[in-house]
């Protein structure tokens, strides 16, 4: 970019299409044009590993979770984040109770999820886990390259800064969006969620045993269903909607053997979101 000197002062500035533009003004944004987004690594695998659905089930799952990950390391390279669960909620409901703010709701939650992955990563760690922390995905290539898998947290690192939501101080941001954030970042060639559902349902398949099960939708549609209840955090959907980069997220049901096994390989098991 060419320096340019103001007229009538020897201040220079640096010449580009930004320049004495305004950032929000959408009728700039709608015209400017940019380079399609790059995808720093296209071929990794960003899997989200539940809180509540897997972690906090110990022994009566984990260890499955764990074996299928190690049986396809060697095919699949893996970035695995992990959820907060139970005790997040917990923590949740003392801190409102305490009048926190939703910025320290957040803090507690990330202090949850970052336990969950130091447990992964150490259930892990005689075939390669290594618990990182979100700052250095650039090192991703250095971790695979070694034989590792990285194994971070969820919770998306807003924490003091988490914005507060239309309704109540629970952060609208938490692991689910802070897995999808991160596949975007990197240009994923994936992004699954390991629950302990088979999929996405018209209501919780918990409390309504008549709910219908939904093995593949379009964002818009689900949008425009207005399900009361969803098996991803809601602001996934508009982040999917957003990118330039992924095309769908997965969920599947972790307690069952084979079923990530089968979405690394890119089978349509459980529920697929797509874009649209």
């Amino acid at each position: 970019m060419p320096l340019m000197r103001e007229r009538d002062s020897k201040r220079l500035h640096i010449k580009s299409i930004l320049m004495g533009e305004s950032l929000v003004s959408e009728s700039f944004l709608d015209s400017l044009e940019v380079a399609p987004q790059r995808r720093l690594f296209p071929d990794v695998n960003v899997i989200k590993i539940g809180g509540q659905s897997i972690c906090d089930r110990g022994k009566r799952a984990l260890p499955g979770i764990v074996e299928e990950i190690v049986a396809n390391k060697n095919e699949h390279k893996m970035l695995l984040l992990t959820g907060g669960g139970t005790r997040s909620r917990h923590i949740y409901a003392i801190g409102l109770e305490l009048g926190m703010p939703t910025g320290i709701i957040a803090a507690f939650g990330s202090s949850v999820s970052r336990q969950n992955a130091l447990l992964l990563a150490t259930l892990l760690s005689d075939h390669g886990g290594i618990e990182i922390d979100q700052d250095a995905i650039m090192k991703l290539p250095n971790y695979f390259a070694q034989g590792g898998i990285p194994v971070t947290q969820g919770m998306p690192p807003y924490d003091f800064f988490a914005i507060p939501p239309e309704k109540g101080r629970i952060p609208i941001h938490r692991t689910d969006v802070g897995t999808i954030l991160m596949a975007d970042l990197i240009g994923a060639r994936s992004c699954i969620f390991v629950k302990d559902e088979r999929g996405l349902f018209t209501d919780d398949p918990k409390k309504d045993p008549d709910a219908d099960f939904i093995p593949s939708i379009t964002v818009s549609e689900l949008i425009e269903r207005k399900l009361d209840d969803l098996i991803l955090e809601r602001p996934c959907l508009e982040i999917l909607q957003n990118s330039q980069v992924l095309d769908q997220v997965q969920i599947v049901n972790g307690l069952e053997r084979g079923n990530l096994t089968a979405a690394l390989a890119g089978e349509p098991v459980g529920t697929i979101i797509t874009k649209g």
